[in-house]
């Protein structure tokens, strides 16, 4: 299983980079904590690639607030979040996120991954 993630900015038209992430997973009585990042200069996750993943359902939670704060901006928004499930051990997914100061879209789709041939 593994997980791709990339922020745009969608007022200023750029990749959204230096945006504090934090991927939870769902165990039970609430949500655990995973993994803590930052995105890059083209507002991707780069090890996100490498995150602990196994079935159950999972958050990204982004920091919109402190983002939007060091361009100036006031946001609505102080945070995103992004639920979704990882259904088996072959899913492979990828997270999308526009932001804009007031409001922001999500899309989560499946990587297509295709098995390395032995031989």
């Amino acid at each position: 299983m593994m997980i791709s993630v990339q922020v745009l900015d969608g007022t200023y038209g750029q990749s959204a980079a230096g945006i504090q992430a934090r991927l939870e997973r769902f165990a039970g009585d609430g949500w655990t904590a995973v993994a803590d990042a930052e995105t890059g200069s083209t507002g991707c996750i780069e090890d996100s690639a490498s995150w602990p993943l196994m079935r159950g359902l999972y958050r990204i939670v982004l920091d919109s607030d402190r983002y939007f704060a060091g361009l100036g901006v006031d946001a609505a928004c102080p945070a995103v979040v992004v639920i979704f499930k990882m259904r088996d051990e072959l899913d492979s997914c990828q997270v999308r996120v526009t932001l804009s100061p007031h409001s922001y879209s999500a899309y989560l789709g499946a990587m297509d991954i295709q098995p390395l041939n032995s031989g």
